[in-house]
């Protein structure tokens, strides 16, 4: 039988869309060491679970008439799949079609499986490997652009977004990105910038090269922009299921239980040594997380960033959680106006996404100086208060050591609404260190002394003995009880477990003002 040439012709477009750009531009696009935007796709789905829309769309728009062809598909691949099971919407980007340009076309493409993700309640996943608006379209890409922000920001908070960087990403281009929940970087081969280094050659006289501009490093110990850093695509894209998984599918869901093979009554016994008797000794946080939460399931985020403070997604008894420390082997713990930023950013999205909090405390306060008041260290501190304060998930916190003055505050305190807070022994929870509290208290006695040095470590040790200890403050009311550090891990556990049905529902409002 002689094949219908309906069917002949679906096929002969059908491969045609597939070819992206051409065999020469998919050659030159795998001699950089990048996939095409299809292969990306496929390497992020599951197996078989990926289904392609409007994948015929083409540009009308060249305002120049410099458009040699109309590629099929206008230089970005939509659809939907699959990651562990759980239906995503995707986007990639297609360097091969006029380098992944955005035009009025691909932003409706874009813009079709957003609205769907969010309509469905799933995640939305952006691949995105572009030299930005394309120019011969003019004013039209410039409002293509605006119509993926405003769907960034109304979708913001209700499925998760995730941007992949694959390749440059310049001008407004960058903005969407930074509208969403999770950037991931590849190392030497993405880029974010506003302005590109000839522009600000042309205009500063400032020469600098696209990596030292905008590359991975930069924005990963710099900027604070992106969030995941990886050597390769492959890595990359592991890094999305990984997140994902810690997460939801949409903002009225709970995250998935996986079951716990590691102990939930589990005690390591080496916590109840790792604080150090003398207060100025530092240890490393990050091992206290590592042996309370599942092993092996702590994912830091933006670990070269603001490096005096921790966040992270973890797995606790087989249940997600949002971890939020202090590092005190990175300047004492100490939070700056950057660290700031990085804890309330994260406590927003895991309060978003219905993911308990855990926060370990040890900080001596803010970081003073003039750099941070000038910096506007009061208004990004205000940003932290007004995260935990807002967030209405499950909260649990434990005071390792120093919790002074405003840290004590800012950092999931009762006053803010937590709804556990525990002490170690080593805690120390006050206004001020002893020191600092004896200088000020007791100044004149101390100048007055035969021997003021001694006289003030006379003070301040009584001072400790007296207030600088987490049994003052259990006897305020202040922590719910003291405990080992070794039990930490069944406690917390035990404590998310009573607070999984948590109800606190927010006064009527259109929404906070928050300090930005």
């Amino acid at each position: 039988m002689q094949e219908d040439p309906r069917i002949l012709e679906l096929r002969k477009m059908r491969a045609k869309a597939l070819e992206g750009g051409g065999r020469d531009r998919i050659e030159k696009q795998h001699a950089k060491g990048k996939q095409t935007a299809r292969e990306r796709i496929l390497a992020l789905l599951d197996s078989g679970t990926f289904n392609e829309i409007e994948p015929f769309i083409t540009s009308p728009v060249d305002e120049l008439g410099l458009a040699a062809e109309a590629f099929l598909g206008d230089g970005v691949v939509t659809g939907y799949g699959q990651i562990d099971g759980r239906t995503v919407y995707v986007y990639a980007q297609d360097f091969t079609i006029y380098g992944g340009t955005l035009s009025e076309m691909q932003s409706h493409k874009i813009c079709r499986v957003m609205d769907l993700a969010m309509r469905n309640g799933v995640p939305c996943i952006g691949l995105l490997d572009s030299g930005g608006a394309r120019i011969q379209e003019g004013v039209k890409a410039l409002g293509a652009y605006a119509e993926i922000f405003r769907r960034n920001a109304q979708y913001s908070g209700v499925v998760p977004q995730i941007s992949v960087m694959l390749g440059p990403c310049a001008g407004g281009a960058a903005y969407s990105p930074a509208l969403q929940d999770l950037i991931i970087m590849v190392e030497k081969q993405s880029f974010m910038f506003l302005t590109g280094p000839e522009v600000i050659k042309a205009v500063t006289g400032e020469i600098i090269n696209a990596e030292a501009l905008g590359g991975t490093d930069v924005h990963m110990s710099v900027s604070g922009v992106a969030h995941l850093a990886a050597h390769s695509e492959a890595e990359a894209l592991d890094l999305v299921r990984k997140f994902l998984s810690y997460l939801p599918s949409n903002n009225v869901e709970n995250p998935q239980f996986v079951s716990p093979t590691d102990d939930p009554m589990r005690m390591d016994e080496h916590l109840n040594h790792i604080v150090p008797l003398d207060p100025t000794e530092p240890y490393i946080m990050h091992q206290v997380i590592e042996s309370i939460v599942d092993k092996g399931s702590f994912l830091e985020i933006q670990p070269n960033w603001a490096r005096n403070a921790i966040v992270g997604l973890a797995r606790i008894g087989g249940h997600s959680v949002g971890v939020v420390a202090q590092e005190p082997a990175v300047m004492a713990g100490v939070i700056d106006i950057d660290a700031s930023d990085k804890m309330t950013r994260f406590v927003r999205m895991c309060d978003c996404f219905n993911v308990p909090l855990v926060t370990f405390v040890d900080s001596p306060g803010f970081l003073p100086g003039v750099a941070q008041e000038h910096g506007g260290i009061i208004r990004h501190g205000a940003k932290l208060l007004y995260a935990y304060s807002e967030a209405t998930v499950p909260k649990v916190t434990v005071i390792t050591r120093k919790a002074y003055g405003g840290a004590y505050v800012v950092m999931s305190s009762k006053y803010l609404g937590t709804d556990v807070t525990y002490a170690w022994p080593s805690a120390e929870i006050a206004v001020l260190g002893a020191e600092g509290a004896a200088n000020i208290l007791f100044k004149k006695q101390i100048d007055a002394a035969a021997d003021p040095a001694a006289e003030r470590k006379r003070l301040a040790d009584d001072y400790r003995a007296r207030f600088n200890n987490p049994y003052y403050a259990a006897g305020t009311g202040d922590v719910d009880d003291i405990i080992e550090p070794r039990e930490s891990r069944p406690k917390i556990i035990a404590a998310l477990s009573a607070l999984r049905d948590k109800f606190a529902p927010a006064p009527p409002r259109k929404h906070g003002n928050i300090p930005v």
